[in-house]
């Protein structure tokens, strides 16, 4: 995302990425979401930013390589805009 002109903020786990997104929700545009994240996975994250209603257009992308349909529909159940399998590139 760097090498395309975005200005990055990175978390460590799920909880780190909800108080970055909370605290700094005015400059959030698109936050890319792994299923597996500790302390709070990106199913719970996507949830957890979804009951917020000052967030409730925020364009969120679960980036995983969770392949299985029921995990696909839950997250975009949950309120993900989008699904992207890894791996992929700049061109995909």
């Amino acid at each position: 995302m760097r090498e395309l002109g975005y200005t990055v903020r990175e978390a460590v786990n799920g909880k780190d990425a909800l108080k970055i997104i909370e605290s700094e929700r005015a400059s959030v545009d698109l936050v890319l979401v792994d299923w597996n994240m500790p302390e709070m996975d990106g199913l719970d994250l996507v949830t957890q930013l979804r009951q917020d209603p000052e967030l409730a257009s925020l364009k969120l992308i679960m980036v995983t390589n969770e392949t299985e349909m029921n995990r696909i529909v839950a997250a975009l159940e949950a309120g993900a805009n989008e699904y992207l399998m890894k791996p992929f590139t700049k061109a995909s």
